[in-house]
């Protein structure tokens, strides 16, 4: 039967002969090793593109802080919480950043298992089982995990970017509820929409508490990569 007679309804991925269509390669020295330039570079271009969109995130991030600065000291009837709603927007982009990150990790981190275990051990070899890294990236393959946990994705995301952010916006909204205003008292200038300041002055105190634990709240590392003074670990498995 020719390709052509073959119906593609009736073709299913999920098949284990489908499934096994690359099991010859597997046990062909010359057909792997011809295959796995091609794996790699395709890894390492969607790392490139999971990079360029953290990038887009920040620098969206950075131009609706910049407006919004600009914005709540231009003067005349420009109030206080523009910069709370700036607050809430870097927020957003946090979370988004936050799981794009997430998935750059897993993506980087098979990129450095192709490393370390082929083009490292091509120069310098370390005696590395093969079968079981082969094994272990088959098994990512087929159902990839996430390899850094969301609390600590988003306390280095705050650390890198998303907490000085939040720094310069706070320092910009008590300096236009105090000296900005300096006639009128800091209670009215931070009121919002019949919310009294004393009240919205004490939820952005405990948003800062809570920023500032976040970002500094000592954990154990689990993002892969050495570039931190980190030994380099076992390959990671999600928890």
């Amino acid at each position: 039967m020719s390709d052509s007679d073959v119906n593609p309804e009736d073709f299913d991925s999920t098949e284990p002969e489908e499934r096994d269509v690359a099991s010859e390669a597997a046990t062909d020295h010359e057909k792997f090793l011809s295959m796995l330039p091609h794996y790699y570079r395709g890894e390492v271009a969607q790392a490139n593109s999971l990079m360029d969109r953290l990038d887009l995130t920040v620098d969206w991030a950075i131009a609706v802080v910049t407006a919004v600065l600009a914005l709540a000291f231009q003067g005349g009837d420009v109030t206080a919480y523009l910069l709370l709603i700036g607050i809430v927007a870097v927020s957003a982009f946090l979370l988004f950043d936050v799981r794009r990150y997430r998935i750059y990790d897993a993506t980087r981190a098979r990129v450095r298992l192709l490393e370390e275990n082929v083009f490292a051990n091509t120069f310098d070899p370390a005696g590395t089982p093969v079968d079981e890294w082969r094994k272990e990236l088959g098994t990512d393959l087929r159902r990839p995990t996430l390899k850094v946990s969301y609390l600590e994705a988003l306390s280095r995301r705050l650390r890198r970017v998303y907490f000085l952010l939040y720094l310069l916006l706070g320092g910009a909204w008590v300096f236009r509820i105090t000296l900005f205003t300096p006639g009128e008292p800091w209670t009215e200038t931070a009121s919002v929409s019949g919310v009294p300041g004393e009240t919205v002055a004490g939820v952005v105190a405990v948003f800062f508490v809570v920023v500032v634990a976040v970002t500094f709240w000592p954990t154990g590392r689990r993002a892969k990569g050495e570039f931190h003074g980190e030994e380099p670990g076992r390959w990671k498995r999600s928890e």
